[in-house]
């Protein structure tokens, strides 16, 4: 190897690292915006601004918007998957497990609303969209991290399969639902509203509370699940 050869590939090096730690402070913003503001009054330009550089520069980095989400999500999905491994780690049966992890779901989105927001955001989009919106690697690391937190899912519910507490035909897809599910229940936990019928064609609103919600996605994974 020449010397020449090694110095360009030091340049190469160096420049690799400073771009992944570009796109690191992107994402930090991002994430910082969503939680201070919301994911819908989070923009391009405040994202760039946060960072100090201009727009055009955000670009250089991610394909749009969408591939930012994706990313930003994937923390969120980071940061959830370790509070299911450790919620569920010191219950004894497979029932108390999947209590203590649909809880700790909860719990996370209530305590982060851009998670949910981020989320169904892209869950609005099909397959087809997605790819034409956000590089295949961004949407690798995507899968990766949605799969850390079904997996623990599944874990459980096979478990609960083995034990036969549980009566459950295909586990990742009951994982897939419920996490599917919890997200839009998780919206009526924040808004904190339920409808319902005072007399025929009269309605009446009342109040819902995250304890409600909670109880109430506990009680619907169990009951699936056996």
């Amino acid at each position: 190897m020449t010397i020449r050869t090694i110095e360009t590939d030091g340049r190469r090096s160096a420049a690799a690292a400073r771009r992944r730690a570009r796109e690191g402070e992107i994402i930090a913003a991002t994430r910082r915006l969503f939680d201070e503001r919301g994911v819908r009054d989070a923009q391009i330009e405040d994202i760039a601004r946060a960072v100090g550089i201009n727009r055009a520069i955000v670009y250089r980095h991610f394909t749009g918007k969408e591939e930012i989400f994706a990313l930003t999500l994937v923390g969120y999905l980071e940061e959830l998957r370790e509070q299911l491994t450790g919620a569920q780690e010191e219950a004894s049966t497979p029932g108390d497990r999947l209590t203590a992890a649909v809880g700790a779901f909860v719990e996370y989105g209530v305590a982060h609303p851009a998670f949910t927001d981020c989320a169904l955001t892209l869950m609005r989009r099909n397959w087809g969209e997605l790819l034409d919106e956000i590089s295949e690697s961004a949407l690798l690391r995507l899968g990766r991290a949605i799969t850390g937190c079904l997996s623990i899912m599944v874990a459980i519910l096979e478990d609960g399969n083995a034990a036969g507490d549980f009566h459950v035909a295909d586990p990742a897809l009951l994982a897939n639902t419920l996490y599917a599910s919890g997200l839009g229940t998780l919206q009526l936990a924040r808004v904190g509203i339920l409808v319902t019928e005072a007399a025929p064609g009269v309605p009446r609103v009342g109040e819902v509370s995250v304890e409600q919600v909670r109880d109430h996605l506990v009680r619907s994974a169990l009951a699936v699940a056996r």
